[in-house]
């Protein structure tokens, strides 16, 4: 099997972010093929933790990063195997399986780890701060998501 060549780019449609509250979106099921960091990451999370609600949002488009990036996440992983974790337990499962995402073009990922019972008492997804442009003073960030594309 050849390896996969993660890109860290696509393109984003900004008005369906900004013209509907995140609290109401639900990601289609069928991840977007040109979206390859988002599919690695539904998938890759489906794989290890057998979620029964899992939600994958690109949020790089709130970011000091160039257009199309797949650099910031949040996700909601709702799995029984959270069962009796502290949160840091639940989180590092979920970075476990990220590993690679992480350590090449995934700069940030914001984690929402119930268990089935704490999503049935309250099926939210927390609001993203605002961007504090941590990146912005970084004028390599162009350059490091280039070299995640690679």
């Amino acid at each position: 099997m050849l390896p996969t060549v993660l890109r860290c780019v696509r393109p984003i449609s900004t008005s369906l972010a900004l013209s509907r509250p995140l609290a109401h979106f639900r990601p289609p099921m069928d991840p977007d093929p040109s979206r390859p960091i988002e599919r690695s990451i539904r998938s890759k999370l489906t794989d290890a933790l057998d979620p029964v609600h899992l939600e994958v949002h690109n949020e790089s488009h709130m970011h000091a990063v160039p257009p199309g990036s797949e650099s910031h996440f949040r996700v909601l992983v709702v799995s029984s195997q959270f069962e009796g974790l502290p949160l840091i337990k639940r989180h590092r499962l979920v970075n476990e399986a990220l590993k690679k995402e992480l350590s090449s073009c995934v700069h940030a990922l914001s984690i929402q780890a119930k268990t089935p019972e704490q999503w049935r008492s309250d099926p939210s997804l927390a609001k993203s701060p605002p961007c504090m442009g941590g990146s912005r003073g970084d004028h390599t960030v162009e350059e490091k998501l280039k070299a995640g594309r690679e």
